[in-house]
């Protein structure tokens, strides 16, 4: 499985300057392992109101039970709701947190 260097953190800016693509072909791979992470503790987004504004989720660890919700993490705009959960994904699978 591809490993991400943490230190690689001009790939989160190329993300985060264009979430929509076209991606490097280094961002590519970065972008699948965070894509294939487990399930469980997984961050997503919710959709609350049809195209205009989302909230930031996270499956749970037990299979059934609720999602979690963070209720102050409303986002109007998707690129910026996108980058919040690339940014909680990158920190469970490298560890460390996205400064950038």
């Amino acid at each position: 499985m591809y490993q991400i260097d943490p230190s690689r953190t001009d790939l989160a800016r190329e993300f985060r300057d264009n979430p929509d693509g076209p991606y490097s072909a280094e961002l590519k791979l970065v972008i699948n392992r965070l894509r294939i992470m487990p399930m469980a503790e997984r961050h997503v987004l919710i959709c609350v109101e049809r195209g205009r504004k989302w909230m930031l989720a996270r499956i749970p660890a037990e299979r059934g039970s609720a999602v979690e919700r963070f209720e102050d993490r409303v986002f109007s705009d998707y690129k910026e709701a996108i980058w919040e959960v690339f940014r909680r994904r990158w920190q469970t699978v490298t560890g460390q947190e996205l400064e950038v």
